[in-house]
């Protein structure tokens, strides 16, 4: 039961070979990415700023920039968000910038909606103005090639409000 396995390292090898993960790296691709997540119950204050997939069930203060977001239906964002794909199930007060956007009917949102694609669903509150355009973000531009700078903390927690990780050139406005 417990006892050594029968097969071989060569068989061991074969077996790996046929899971997706590992047909993906054969194929030459990169391994699937993983999804970064904010835990009920955890409050985050500062920018978050990621390429994958991004899914918030906590409370946060400040920027988040990720491929794709995903806010869940207990979960608050108190600042800008700016995505590929932005799926909203909780609170959000701020200006958003993503090329699709879905608001669930738990969604409730304080702000203005940057986007190429907006799903509202039945029950779902919207404050603010929606604007249509072809191209909100640029994906490639969407994480900054320089990695944002650490900010000071003074005496009591608070941060010096300066955002090194978003540029506004970034994102078309009309």
């Amino acid at each position: 039961m417990f006892g050594k396995s029968k097969g071989n390292a060569a068989d061991t090898k074969r077996d790996l070979s046929s899971t997706p993960e590992a047909r993906h790296h054969a194929n030459g691709h990169s391994a699937p990415e993983a999804t970064s997540s904010i835990s009920s119950g955890l409050s985050i204050i500062g920018t978050i700023v990621g390429q994958g997939r991004l899914a918030i069930f906590g409370h946060v203060e400040g920027e988040v920039q990720a491929s794709i977001v995903q806010i869940g239906d207990s979960a608050q964002v108190e600042g800008n968000i700016v995505a590929e794909e932005l799926t909203i199930g909780g609170l959000v007060k701020g200006t958003i910038h993503a090329n699709r956007v879905k608001l669930n009917s738990t969604a409730v949102v304080e702000g203005d909606i940057y986007h190429r694609s907006l799903a509202i669903e039945e029950n779902a509150q919207f404050e603010g103005m929606s604007r249509r355009q072809d191209n909100v973000i640029d994906t490639p531009s969407l994480v900054p090639a320089k990695p944002p700078q650490a900010q000071g903390i003074n005496s009591n927690g608070q941060g010096n409000g300066a955002s090194e990780g978003f540029n506004l050139s970034q994102v078309q406005a009309d």
